[in-house]
């Protein structure tokens, strides 16, 4: 079933929308919540709030593709219930990891209240990525937004993992950059 025709399930009310979402989107889901989450039975509950929030969502939204939504839902769900449970070597400290290694390249006194800077820091970031050649912005995401470990990135792409970990050091680096020349963050240590 494609995704046009399961959000058109969501928005007739039929339960079949969970259904074949679980079917088409569940494992994906599943393995979001668990590189953040490092728990199957936290993950799955996160994957279980997911549906719950498309449920309520579809009304509202009618997402043409709904990977990239159901993802966003997903680690949303699964970085509040990190921050709930204050658990910070949750996933082998990896989430902890990954945030701090983006911490010089995002301004310091950031703050997710601010809108319009989330906005400009998310299209300032965005437009990076697009930069970015193919392997070096599959690395960026899955290990930035995915928060997949640098050895789960090494294997699904058949590199070293010293390989990913100096081309993630060299796009933070360029990231950096890209930042101060947009005014988005302050100089340090260039």
């Amino acid at each position: 079933m494609n995704d046009k025709e399961i959000v058109d399930l969501y928005w007739m009310r039929s339960e079949q929308a969970i259904q074949e979402t679980e079917r088409k989107y569940g494992k994906y889901c599943r393995i979001i919540a668990f590189n953040i989450l490092g728990s199957t039975e936290d993950s799955e509950e996160c994957v279980n709030d997911t549906w719950l929030a498309a449920w309520n969502a579809m009304p509202d939204k009618r997402p043409e593709r709904l990977n990239p939504f159901l993802a966003k839902i997903t680690r949303n769900f699964a970085l509040s219930k990190i921050v709930r449970q204050n658990a910070k070597k949750r996933g082998g400290g990896e989430v902890d990891l990954a945030l701090d290694e983006l911490d010089d390249c995002i301004p310091s006194g950031y703050s997710l209240e601010k809108e319009l800077e989330d906005r400009e820091l998310a299209q300032a970031i965005d437009h990076f990525i697009r930069t970015l050649s193919e392997e070096e912005a599959f690395a960026f995401i899955a290990r930035y937004y995915f928060l997949a470990t640098e050895r789960e990135i090494a294997e699904k792409r058949g590199y070293t993992r010293s390989k990913v970990s100096m081309m993630l050091k060299r796009s933070r680096d360029k990231l950096k950059k890209h930042l101060l020349q947009e005014g988005l963050c302050e100089i340090q240590n260039v």
